[in-house]
């Protein structure tokens, strides 16, 4: 039985899971007129007089509503801000706290004590402790002092984070996931109420929810011509339904995915790299402007809330078997597409960030003769008192000491990092990228030829690793790297067998 098969994982051939559904106020993607904002028709600011004077506001199922009217409007993303200071009067569905949770669990009493939470809303999210948002979280990811309390005063510079939790923390629904896999968060949906000292105008975008300086980026600014014009494959999806993916906010400061929304975005960094390289890839495609409007602007809409959450401190997403992957391109793709030389070069000003990719890729003499090599489960450094989590692909596998590292090489990286790859190269941004390992051993995992290798493997650990190697999770992804890869230099069956 092969990796995949064990791990009861199989090949993808359609984009956006079936089953899912919108909430009763979200307009599905591609129904409405989409207005693609250039600098020709860049919109002003609204003066404050002429916004709505709304007593509430709602999205995805969750209702804010103030303590007297106030002046709202909306970003590029849909999402809503207040002009302030303001004061919510209360959140719906009600946060229920304290004893008016009425099942908790047996670890949650010995951790909390009373002090539980369902729905809950936390305040200006940090990136260096948890939110408040439910007691259930994996791993007390949950701090009871971080839940907003109503009626809660807001002031410009503040982003409130209001959520619904899951009935059921036991179900299978994880986006872009194996269908057998439970949900790993016990968050079902989220969304931002972000307080603004004056309106923005329609194309701006909503500044991170972890950004207290309020950066606005425009979306008249997008590069647009840098993306390419290719012709789609056969199993392209339609952009406007794959927006979906990033239509909501990515909530995405608790590593794990312990406290990402199940609706909001995958749970898994596996699926986040999946859907950051289909995503872009379909953005480098033939359809119309206003086909890919909607999941540019969801693609670099979660760019900018990265990029938020490093200048607030957060250390990365760091390399620890599938998890740290995905969010790096989407960083880098956002700020190519807003020209903004530190976001797209995020190690400048924060050498010490962490992503997956680049930790878990190193040249080296590898045992099967290639010179990029997959390092370990948790990158190049290891883990102290954890044997074979580092690198092993530079000994032969009879010395290999864990299943480990080539088990997660095979089932939940490798696989979902062809994507990014490829949209790298296509957009000419390999220098941009600025890490070569990673994009040559991409090239390793679908040029080489490992049947020798897996039964090599096979004969010393008895593990069987074969039917994984030359294809991706994803048809799509298949079909773009066979028509597109050979068309582009230096070629791929060259570039792992020699070190830079």
């Amino acid at each position: 039985m092969n990796r995949l098969t064990e791990l009861g994982l199989v090949l993808v051939a359609t984009l956006v899971p079936a089953g899912w559904s919108l909430a009763a106020d979200e307009t599905a993607a591609g129904s409405a007129p989409v207005t693609v904002y250039t600098k020709d028709n860049a919109p002003a600011a609204p003066k404050v007089e002429d916004l709505p004077l709304k007593e509430s506001v709602s999205q995805y199922g969750i209702t804010w509503t103030f303590e007297k009217p106030a002046r709202v409007g909306q970003f590029v993303s849909g999402d809503w801000y207040v002009v302030g200071p303001v004061t919510v009067a209360s959140v719906s569905p009600k946060p229920l706290y304290d004893q008016d949770v009425t099942d908790p669990s047996a670890d949650e009493k010995r951790s909390y004590a009373g002090r539980y939470a369902r729905n809950g809303s936390t305040l200006n999210l940090s990136v260096k402790g948890w939110p408040g948002f439910d007691s259930r979280t994996q791993g007390h990811r949950y701090d009871p002092n971080c839940r907003a309390l109503f009626p809660l005063a807001m002031k410009p510079g503040d982003a409130l984070v209001s959520t619904i939790s899951l009935a059921d923390t036991n179900v299978r629904n994880r986006m872009l996931g194996p269908s057998d896999h439970k949900s790993v968060t016990a968050i079902r949906i989220g969304a931002v109420l972000t307080c603004l000292a004056e309106p923005a105008p329609d194309d701006a975008f909503r500044p991170s929810y972890c950004d207290r300086s309020q950066t606005i980026y425009l979306s008249r600014n997008l590069k647009r011509e840098l993306l390419p014009r290719l012709k789609r494959t056969r199993s392209a999806s339609k952009p406007q339904e794959f927006a979906k993916v990033f239509q909501k906010p990515w909530i995405d400061t608790v590593f794990f995915g312990f406290c990402a929304p199940s609706e909001n975005m995958p749970q898994y960094g596996r699926e986040v790299a999946r859907a950051a390289g289909m995503g872009t890839l379909l953005l480098c495609c033939d359809f119309t402007p206003a086909e890919k409007e909607g999941l540019l602007i969801g693609i670099v809409q979660a760019g900018v809330d990265y990029w938020g959450a490093v200048r607030a401190g957060h250390p990365g997403w760091q390399a620890h078997g599938g998890h740290g992957s995905g969010r790096k391109w989407i960083l880098v793709f956002s700020g190519i597409l807003l020209g903004d030389p530190d976001m797209q070069n995020p190690y400048a000003k924060y050498p010490r960030l962490k992503f997956g990719e680049d930790m878990q890729t190193m040249w080296g003499d590898g045992w099967t003769g290639a010179k990029a090599l997959y390092a370990g489960h948790v990158g190049k450094e290891g883990s102290r008192g954890q044997k074979g989590w580092g690198p092993y692909e530079h000994l032969p596998p009879e010395k290999w000491e864990a299943r480990i590292g080539e088990g997660y090489r095979h089932c939940c990286t490798s696989i979902a990092w062809v994507g990014e790859a490829l949209a790298i190269r296509l957009m000419r941004a390999e220098k941009i990228w600025n890490y070569d390992a990673f994009l040559a051993y991409c090239d390793r995992w679908m040029t080489e030829d490992d049947a020798e290798f897996v039964k090599k493997v096979k004969d010393a650990k008895g593990w069987d690793f074969s039917s994984s190697q030359r294809r991706t999770w994803d048809r799509f992804v298949d079909e773009m790297w066979a028509k597109y890869r050979p068309t582009l230099q230096p070629p791929a069956t060259e570039t792992w067998k020699r070190k830079p």
